[in-house]
């Protein structure tokens, strides 16, 4: 074994290199030695990402509704829709697969294992996402016309970000799996957001007309930029952590794993996709949009259960090889303490400034406040629970978490067919809150049942 491997195995799953001023501030937390403070640090460090990603991501909406007005911008909301949905396909579970066993190779010492997941991960990645696109296009040239005319061409240049936006999703798996929260977290949350607005103020400012193609291009441009940045990141990160050496391969164990796992990210992503979907079936863009952007604000209540989730995953893993089990029952207790009540109080006050920042996309969109509510009580009720999604996934239950991820699913897809026709936007949010609250109930269950985990917030 050379040095660099014996450093590796004797390390812990570090976050990298900080941010200065945040890495600071971060290190005076107290008790800032210990491991329950390193994943609490963690935990502070991707909020705090995600939150600068809110902010980037809600100033660039705003100008976007404001630039493009309400139909062109819902035509970009449907359209990008489809890209989250096949991005988060076409890594075939891999991404959640590499949080998982990237910290149980480093704790096992089987680093040519890591060397050939790291490899083939991402090229698998890339050739499916690549041909996922080249179908999409495909289905547009030969089924296009079942489209309204306005979606065709924006729908048809998004294809061009799927090969590195799902490139990016596997490198953010890696990533987790070391530790390393700013290689995982900067590239898609901060860099690809804030290369979308810069694109299109550049555009804006040159008196180029603002719509839904225009949008697009610019998505183009800020998903190749970020994914090539997170690979040189990322690459640095790896070279420092263990020498080059031999590669061995695990591919059908990998794939086996990881199948259950796309089935949850398919199921995952299109859950909190079909609202828009079928909306666009059934009202103008115009409607589609003043949605969306209800549905973008009250959903920053879903920060804090993404930080927990992607700070404490390879804590799961972790205890698990190592057969620590009142650790990794802390470690549980932790997650649901650390979710639900910042998310608690992020949706109060959400409901609370909720028309004035709907304001802020342009006066019709204030018609879209009493959906906040709705969509709140179901995001609520899933941080109740947790990230039981991570549990279950890290711990070797992603089986069962995507058949519970698929019932949800179904219903979510059945009560938006049933409900919007009648309902409106209220029918959709209905949906999808029933459909998300159900879900993670669900999740809560097995973890308790499967894995005897006190998974609720009041167990805690």
């Amino acid at each position: 074994m050379s040095s660099g491997e014996v450093a590796g195995r004797r390390n812990q799953p570090r976050p990298g290199a900080l941010p200065a001023a945040l890495g600071k501030l971060l290190g005076r937390l107290p008790g800032a030695g210990g491991k329950g403070a390193a994943t609490q640090r963690a935990a502070l460090f991707a909020f705090c990402i995600r939150i600068a990603s809110a902010g980037i991501a809600f100033f660039s909406q705003i100008l976007l509704a404001r630039w493009m007005g309400s139909f062109e911008y819902g035509i970009f909301v449907f359209v990008w829709a489809w890209v989250l949905i096949l991005g988060g396909i076409a890594p075939l579970g891999l991404s959640t697969s590499c949080i998982r066993f990237v910290p149980e190779y480093r704790e096992t010492g089987r680093f040519a294992l890591l060397r050939g997941l790291l490899l083939s991960a991402r090229v698998i990645t890339f050739c499916t996402a690549t041909l996922v696109a080249l179908a999409g296009i495909a289905g547009l040239y030969w089924f296009g016309h079942m489209l309204s005319g306005y979606y065709l061409l924006p729908a048809f240049l998004v294809m061009f970000c799927l090969p590195v936006y799902a490139l990016v999703d596997i490198q953010d798996g890696i990533a987790r799996g070391y530790g390393w929260m700013n290689t995982a977290l900067v590239p898609p949350y901060i860099l690809r957001p804030l290369l979308v607005l810069v694109a299109l103020a550049g555009a804006y400012a040159a008196g180029m007309e603002m719509n839904a193609v225009n949008a697009a291009a610019a998505a183009i441009f800020a998903c190749w930029v970020s994914a090539i940045f997170q690979i040189w990141k990322l690459e640095r990160g790896i070279a420092a952590d263990m020498d080059n050496g031999p590669r061995a391969y695990q591919t059908r164990l990998w794939i086996a794993t990881s199948i259950p796992l796309l089935l949850f990210h398919g199921f995952d992503v299109f859950l909190h996709n079909t609202d828009i979907l079928v909306l666009s079936r059934y009202v103008d863009p115009s409607q589609v949009a003043v949605y969306f952007a209800a549905l973008k604000i009250i959903s920053l209540v879903s920060l804090v259960h993404f930080a927990v989730g992607a700070a404490i995953a390879n804590r799961f893993s972790a205890h698990k090889a190592r057969g620590e089990r009142a650790k990794l029952q802390s470690a549980v207790r932790d997650a649901v303490k650390w979710t639900f009540w910042p998310s608690l109080a992020g949706a109060i006050l959400l409901l609370v400034l909720g028309k004035p920042l709907l304001w802020l996309f342009g006066e019709e969109f204030t018609a879209g406040y009493p959906v906040m509510f709705v969509l709140a009580a179901g995001l609520v009720i899933r941080a109740a629970m947790g990230p039981v999604e991570m549990i279950l996934n890290m711990l070797g239950e992603q089986k069962l978490c995507a058949a519970v991820l698929f019932g949800s699913a179904g219903i979510n897809l059945v009560l938006n067919f049933a409900l919007i026709p009648a309902y409106g936007l209220m029918g959709a949010a209905f949906a999808t809150a029933a459909s998300m609250a159900l879900g993670a109930i669900g999740m809560a269950m097995v973890v308790r049942k499967r894995l005897g985990l006190k998974g609720l917030v009041w167990q805690g």
